[in-house]
This record gives C-alpha cells, sequence and structure tokens, in this order.
C-alpha cells in the first residue's frame, strides 16, 4: 500500500468518527431536549391558600418561580423563602409581573391556611396545597423528590428537592436556581428568565 493510499484511508476514517461524534451529540441534544421539555408536564388540581384552583394551566400567563417545600422545614424551606424575598427586593419593579409558588410535598399537616400564614410574610409567594394524590401528581410531573423521614415518637420530616424553578410565560422549565446559590448568580438568571419572556 502506498503513501497516497494510506492518507485516503486516514482521512475516510477520520471523516467517519466526526460523522459518528456529530450524530452522537445530535442525539444526546435531542434526548436531552426532550427530557427538559417533559418537565412539568401532567394534569394534577391543587388549590391556592385562597381556595383557588391551582393546576398546570395556572403558570401560564407570566413568568415564575416555583418551589416545593413544607410549613415544617428546619432549614431549606425558610431559608429559600427568604432568598426569593430577597430577589423580589433586589429587582424592584423589574419584577412586577414574576410570580413565585410554594408547593408544599407535605398535604396530610398543610392545610391551605397552614400553607398561607407561612408565605404570607413575603408578600409575593402564594401557597399551594391538595390532596396527598394530587401533591404526588405534581412531584411526579415537576420530577421532584420527596420523601417522608421518621423521627423519634410520631414524628416526621420531609426530605425533597430544594432547587427552585424558572419557568417561562408558557409556564415551561427554563432551569434552576439552587438551594442557597450566590446572590448575583441568581438575579442574573432571574433576569434572563424576565427578558425572554
Amino acid at each position: 500500500m502506498n503513501l497516497k493510499t494510506v492518507r485516503i484511508v486516514l482521512w475516510t476514517l477520520v471523516a467517519v468518527a466526526a460523522l459518528g461524534a456529530t450524530g452522537l451529540y445530535t442525539y444526546t441534544a435531542m434526548q436531552r431536549g426532550q427530557a427538559v421539555a417533559a418537565i412539568g408536564d401532567g394534569d394534577y388540581q391543587l388549590t391556592t391558600a385562597d381556595g383557588e384552583p391551582f393546576t398546570r394551566a395556572s403558570l401560564v400567563g407570566n413568568p415564575s418561580l416555583l418551589f416545593f417545600g413544607f410549613t415544617h422545614c428546619p432549614e431549606v424551606c425558610p431559608t429559600t423563602l427568604a432568598e426569593m424575598t430577597a430577589w423580589y427586593e433586589t429587582l424592584g419593579e423589574e419584577a412586577k409581573d414574576l410570580k413565585a409558588y410554594f408547593v408544599t410535598v407535605d398535604p396530610e399537616r398543610d392545610t391551605a391556611e397552614i400553607v398561607g400564614d407561612y408565605v404570607a410574610w413575603t408578600g409575593h409567594v402564594t401557597g399551594i396545597t391538595g390532596s396527598l394524590d394530587e401533591i404526588e401528581k405534581a412531584a411526579k410531573a415537576w420530577a421532584i423528590f420527596h420523601k417522608k423521614v421518621p423521627l423519634e415518637g410520631d414524628d416526621y420530616t420531609m426530605d425533597h428537592t430544594a432547587s427552585v424553578f424558572l419557568l417561562n410565560e408558557q409556564g415551561e422549565f427554563e432551569g434552576t436556581i439552587a438551594y442557597r446559590e450566590e446572590m448575583a448568580t441568581a438575579i442574573g438568571k432571574i433576569r434572563k428568565l424576565l427578558a425572554e419572556s
């Protein structure tokens, strides 16, 4: 085999490898896009603290922040509500169309009245509850991890996803703000959400 033939074979192999890599990247990107698009899909019938129905359609019309937690939460939930309040204060008029929702993962204890009282001090967050079955449907739709953890006596706590979801005005998932994420980073993500909504 002469040098010219070797070069042709090598370049053919490089081209085949490049095409394979491109195909793999495209397939992976498509799969990721489908997975992201599926976040939030699902039917559930919940209730706001004021007794209004809250469904998937309730998230359409405004960009919003969505957080799942519970009122007996010792640290993550009160910290996150405080951070959400600080985001609103920092953004001021920029956040006039931004909605925020706190959905309980502990409906056995978190009635509409309790959830309403829990978020009332924020001035911006709407408390959401519902039956155990409907909360399960919502948690599944948003891929929220939650688990009851027994404590001493008859008490319990809840492990749960600690991220705040960012939703565009179509109610579609755009990303997350991690628990205790840097203020500047969180504000940047929200500004981007507002600019694109």
